[in-house]
C-alpha cells in the first residue's frame, strides 16, 4: 500500500520520505510508527497500548549476533515516545523465563526477573505487557486500545463478531489481566489458528502484526479500521442510539453558565481528601450519552478496559439535577448535592472493602474523578489540569465503546472483583509509588493581576513552576498575547489560560473570575 492510502474511520499519516531516512533503523522506525498511531486517539488513548520490534544486535559480552526486543517501557505514550523511553531485553532470556514461571498465582514475581533480561543498560523499565510481545515471533508488534475494536471485544457477543467480520483471520483471548501467563496465552492462540493477521483480547485491546514497519502500520489501520465501518454499520440501521433522548442539552451558552456556576462547588466536594483540578467537557458524543434513556442502566456498569476505568473510576456520578436548574443559590445546591457525594464514597468503600485482600493498598480517595450532569455536560477532577483532561479524554473513549457495543450486541463491562484486582494491583501501586511528588502548589489556581510583563509575569511563572495554575491576565492585549505564547512554549500547555483585565473594569474582573471557573475551577490564590 502506498503514501496515497485511505482509511474512512481512522488517519493514514505515513510519509514515505521521512520513512525512508529511516531506512536501515527498525528501532527509529518502530519510533515513528508509534508516534503515528499515538497521534491519533481513535487508534489509543493517552498513555495506552504498546509497541515493539525485534532486531539482530552484537552481544557486548560473546560478540555474536543475538535477537533483541524494543518496547515501550513502563508508564510510557507511544504518541511521544523516544528512544529513553524504550525498554530492550534479549529474546531468548525472557522466553527462557518459562523455565522458573511457578504459575498464574505467581505471575507478579515475573516482573523483577525481567531485569535478569534486560540488554541496553540504558532502558526504560519494562512493563508488565513486555512478556505479550516477546512470546510472539513477529518483527514488529502493536498492542493498541481502539475504541472501536474495545467496542467489538466488550460486546456480549464480542469473540462470535470477531469471528465473522474477519473470517477467522484474527484471533480471540478472553479476558485477562496483562501479565506473563497473558503472554503465554497469546502464543497459544497464535499456534492454534497459524496464519492469523491479529488477536483481540476479550474486554481489553488488541494486537497486531508485521514483518515491517510499515507493514505492521497498515496492519493495525485495516483491522481498526474495519471494526469502525461495522460497528457504524450497525449504528446507521439504528432508530436511536443509547435508547434514544431523555432529555434535551441546554444551549451552548447556557451550558457555560451552568458549568461556569456548579464547578467551584463540584470541586469543593471533589477536595475534600485532596485539592483537586478539574476540566469540563460539553462535546456531542458526551452529551449523546448522558441525554440518552440508556444512561441510567449504563453509567453504574463502568468502563471494560483496563486503562479507562485506572484514569476514570470504575464509574462516574450522575448529578441528580435538572439542567434548566438554578444554580444561584450556592448553599442550597451544595445541600442538595451532599448526599449524592457521600452515597458515592460511601458505595466505593464498600467497593473496596468487599474485594480487598490481606497485601491490597490502602483504600485511595473515594470521590468521584466523572461527574455527569445530564443535558449540560462531564466534569472531570485529578490533581493537576492534564490528569483532569486526559481523564476526559478516557471517559470519552468509554462511551464509544458502550456506544459501539450496545450498536452491534450489548456492552457488558469488567465483573467488579476484575476491576479491583487491576486498581489495587500491588504493581499498579508500585507504579503510583515511583511517580514525582506533588509540588507545593499542586492543585491550586493562581490570578496574578499585571501578569503579562515585569514583577507580574515572574510572580506567575514562580507560581507555575511550583505546580500552580495560572490565570494570565493584562490590560494589554498585544502583551497578553506574547506571556501567553511564551508560558505555553515553558511549560505544560494545560497551566495556564489568558483573559484581558482591567482591574478597574468590574465586567472584566467579572469575565476573568468566569474564565478562572471554567477552565480551572474557582481561584485559589489571588496576587494584586
Amino acid at each position: 500500500m502506498s503514501a496515497t492510502a485511505t482509511f474512512k474511520h481512522v488517519s493514514y499519516l505515513w510519509d514515505e520520505t521521512k520513512a525512508a531516512g529511516l531506512a536501515g533503523d527498525e528501532v527509529g522506525l518502530l519510533i515513528y510508527r508509534s508516534n503515528l498511531l499515538g497521534a491519533d486517539l481513535r487508534l489509543t488513548n493517552y498513555g495506552g497500548g504498546n509497541t515493539s520490534c525485534k532486531t539482530i544486535e552484537k552481544d557486548p559480552l560473546t560478540g555474536k549476533d543475538t535477537e533483541v526486543m524494543w518496547v515501550k517501557g513502563s508508564g510510557g505514550d507511544i504518541g511521544t515516545l523516544t528512544k529513553s523511553g524504550l525498554a530492550g531485553l534479549y529474546v531468548d532470556r525472557l522466553r527462557s523465563l518459562r523455565n522458573v514461571y511457578r504459575g498464574i498465582a505467581h505471575e507478579d514475581e515475573m516482573v523483577e526477573l525481567f531485569n535478569h533480561c534486560i540488554f541496553d543498560l540504558k532502558s526504560k523499565a519494562p512493563s508488565i505487557d513486555t512478556p505479550l510481545h516477546g512470546f510472539l515471533p513477529f518483527k514488529h508488534i502493536d498492542h493498541l486500545h481502539p475504541d472501536a475494536a474495545i467496542a467489538i471485544a466488550a460486546a456480549k457477543d464480542g469473540k462470535a463478531i470477531t469471528k465473522e467480520l474477519f473470517k477467522g483471520t484474527i484471533g480471540w483471548v478472553e479476558w485477562q489481566r496483562p501479565g506473563f501467563d497473558l503472554g503465554l496465552k497469546l502464543k497459544q492462540c497464535l499456534d492454534e489458528n497459524p496464519g492469523i493477521r491479529g488477536i483481540m483480547l476479550g474486554s481489553h485491546g488488541l494486537f497486531t502484526w508485521g514483518d515491517t514497519a510499515f507493514d505492521c502500520y497498515i496492519n493495525s489501520l485495516e483491522v481498526i479500521d474495519k471494526c469502525a465501518a461495522y460497528i457504524e454499520s450497525q449504528i446507521s440501521k439504528q432508530k436511536a442510539v443509547f435508547g434514544g433522548s431523555k432529555l434535551e442539552s441546554l444551549p451552548k451558552d447556557q451550558r457555560l453558565s451552568k458549568a461556569v456556576a456548579l464547578m467551584p462547588i463540584l470541586r469543593g466536594f471533589c477536595s475534600s481528601a485532596t485539592k483537586m483540578i478539574g476540566h469540563f467537557t460539553d462535546s456531542d458524543v458526551v452529551l449523546q450519552y448522558i441525554n440518552s434513556k440508556d444512561l441510567e442502566r449504563l453509567a453504574p456498569m463502568g468502563t471494560s478496559c483496563p486503562d479507562h476505568f485506572l484514569r476514570t473510576k470504575i464509574s462516574p456520578l450522575v448529578l441528580n439535577l435538572k439542567p434548566e436548574e438554578d444554580l444561584s443559590e450556592v448553599n442550597a445546591i451544595r445541600e442538595r448535592l451532599a448526599p449524592q457525594f457521600e452515597e458515592y464514597r460511601n458505595l466505593y468503600k464498600d467497593y473496596y472493602l468487599k474485594h480487598k485482600h490481606a497485601n491490597s493498598p490502602a483504600i485511595r480517595d473515594a470521590n468521584p474523578v466523572v461527574i455527569l450532569y445530564p443535558g449540560v455536560g462531564m466534569f472531570t477532577f485529578a490533581r493537576d489540569k492534564s490528569t483532569a483532561r486526559v481523564a476526559a479524554e478516557f471517559y470519552v473513549n468509554a462511551i464509544n465503546v458502550m456506544r459501539g457495543a450496545e450498536a452491534i450486541s450489548k456492552y457488558t463491562s469488567l465483573p467488579r472483583q476484575e476491576a479491583f484486582d487491576i486498581e489495587y494491583w500491588l504493581l499498579e501501586e508500585a507504579k503510583l509509588q515511583r511517580m514525582p511528588k506533588p509540588k507545593p502548589l499542586s492543585g491550586r489556581i493562581a490570578l496574578v493581576t499585571g501578569s503579562a510583563g515585569g514583577i507580574g509575569k515572574a510572580i506567575a511563572k514562580k507560581f507555575t513552576e511550583e505546580g500552580a495554575c495560572v490565570i494570565l491576565n493584562d490590560n494589554d492585549e498585544d502583551r497578553l498575547e506574547g506571556a501567553f505564547r511564551e508560558f505555553q512554549t515553558i511549560f505544560n500547555k494545560d497551566v495556564s489560560v489568558s483573559v484581558l483585565l482591567d482591574v478597574t473594569n468590574i465586567p472584566d474582573i467579572r469575565e476573568a473570575i468566569e474564565v478562572a471557573a471554567l477552565n480551572r475551577r474557582a481561584v485559589d490564590i489571588a496576587v494584586h
